[in-house]
């Protein structure tokens, strides 16, 4: 399993925490058909992946796709954590508005359509590194 520090979070996208935050509010957010009476959801799509979820939905799949956006919540949430996302609330819960975003950030994700906002790499060393590094000056100086 990978390291959840090291996951990227589709919560962390810009404007996908306000919608899970309406969605809580008001649960006809999650529905399939929101997206038509609310047009934020095709907004913050599009910010995000350059693609709406209709749109993602009507693109041709290449040949041998496995078709893992139509598999349960469940199934895709481990899939998506294989391939470096956490598509999951603090709780570890499938996020409400999952299925509105999950088609386009696998198409984004796997390099088929859309495309995904710039994620700068964490160069930090690790603690333990960092701690090794401060004792070994510490040993040095004695």
């Amino acid at each position: 399993m990978t390291d959840p520090q090291k996951l990227r979070r589709l919560i962390d996208l810009p404007g996908i925490s306000e919608l899970e935050t309406k969605a809580l509010m008001k649960p006809a957010y999650q529905d399939y058909d929101a997206r038509r009476q609310f047009p934020e959801i095709d907004e913050c799509s599009i910010a995000i992946f350059g693609l709406t979820a209709d749109q993602a939905e009507a693109f041709e799949r290449p040949e041998g796709w496995d078709g893992i956006e139509n598999r349960a919540t469940a199934a895709q949430v481990t899939a998506f954590e294989a391939e470096g996302w956490d598509v999951t609330d603090n709780k570890r819960r499938p996020l409400r508005m999952f299925d509105h975003f999950n088609q386009q950030l696998w198409l984004a994700a796997r390099g088929v359509a859309g495309t995904l906002p710039f994620h700068a790499e964490d160069n930090a060393p690790p603690a333990w590194a960092t701690r090794m590094a401060s004792e070994a000056a510490r040993f040095r100086k004695r």
